[in-house]
């Protein structure tokens, strides 16, 4: 039940930072966070990071319903292993956020900007996914052979 909670908690978070973002800046629109660093923009992403697969809706909604399928049946194997259940809810959480985005409006918001290096921009969504896949590495590196 935490691990819901903490789910639903972040895809909040996700949808309250896009509305806001979509409320606030025009489309394309730049704005500072951090000089030389971060900044906070509104852009439109059909597509996946660096808009691969541009406008390829249909493919991204089928992946992201496999993706959720597979995702609760990991928490449902793995739902005594605390780590586990972090990642994947990590996980869940962005690909519900992401979802959410392209079932409505059949795009992405995505709003951090790096200034200092050619880098995707991204959302909440981006950085949970990216979190939990991490964190489900290197809870895979140092699992113990039984």
């Amino acid at each position: 039940m935490p691990y819901l909670i903490l789910v639903m908690v972040l895809v909040g978070i996700d949808q309250l930072v896009k509305w806001l973002v979509n409320s606030q800046l025009a489309l394309g629109q730049l704005h500072t966070l951090i000089p030389g660093l971060l900044g906070l923009t509104n852009l439109r992403n059909s597509g996946a990071a660096w808009s691969i697969l541009a406008g390829q809706q249909f493919l991204f909604f089928i992946l992201t319903i496999v993706a959720i399928a597979v995702i609760l049946y990991l928490m449902r194997r793995y739902r005594q292993n605390q780590g586990m259940m972090i990642a994947l809810s990590l996980i869940l959480a962005g690909a519900i956020g992401n979802f959410i985005d392209r079932l409505i409006h059949g795009y992405v918001v995505d709003m951090f900007e790096t200034l200092f290096i050619n880098f995707p921009v991204f959302n909440v969504a981006d950085t949970c996914l990216t979190l939990g896949v991490i964190y489900l590495v290197i809870l895979i590196l140092l699992e113990k052979d039984d």
